[in-house]
């Protein structure tokens, strides 16, 4: 069993505010993790295996993160740890057009979460999907796209559905669902 907890869970066991048997069974090993703002230097290589793993599987070709880019990254203070910078690089891809991510349509602060501003919002950052569109139109046009890209091979080495990490099976029953047929 695993479990994570961003509370100091033994000063809560001594406040009375958590059950101490609870306490005892999940403390057999505890590791102390500092947060992200606390060990910036992690903060280039997490992005890079991210951005790497992600826009593999939305299908994306990001070669590059710019140093600005990095420094808007490394310099925020991600109030959301690791699952915010995921969430903000997973944002940050699909909005890129072409191979260096971009951030221009995202906002960090520590007034706001990130999340595309409302200029780029109405003006559209993918020339196929504005980002006000809905998701069945983004997710629609997306699956068009990676099917295009791949010569329309849904299945096996260098497939659509292993370019959206996919089952075979499950594509196929999102393209008849969405209507999406080969031309």
């Amino acid at each position: 069993m695993y479990a994570a907890s961003n509370r100091d869970l033994e000063q809560a066991v001594r406040e009375g505010r958590f059950r101490s048997d609870l306490y005892h069974r999940l403390a057999v090993f505890p590791i102390h993790l500092p947060p992200l703002r606390e060990r910036r230097e992690d903060i280039p290589l997490l992005a890079a295996y991210i951005v790497a793993r992600h826009s593999r599987r939305l299908g994306r070709r990001i070669d590059r993160i710019s140093d600005s880019v990095m420094d808007r990254l490394t310099a925020y203070d991600w109030p959301g740890n690791v699952r915010e910078l995921e969430n903000v690089l997973e944002r940050a891809i699909i909005l890129t057009s072409g191979p260096s991510l971009q951030l221009a349509a995202l906002q960090l602060g520590a007034d706001r979460p990130a999340r595309p501003t409302q200029a780029s919002a109405q003006a559209g950052t993918l020339a196929e999907t504005p980002a006000t569109g809905t998701m069945r139109e983004f997710e629609q046009a997306h699956i068009l796209r990676v099917c295009e890209r791949t010569g329309w091979k849904i299945k096996g080495t260098g497939g659509a559905a292993e370019l959206l990490g996919l089952n075979p099976g499950t594509l196929f029953s999102r393209m008849r669902k969405l209507g999406i047929r080969r031309p």
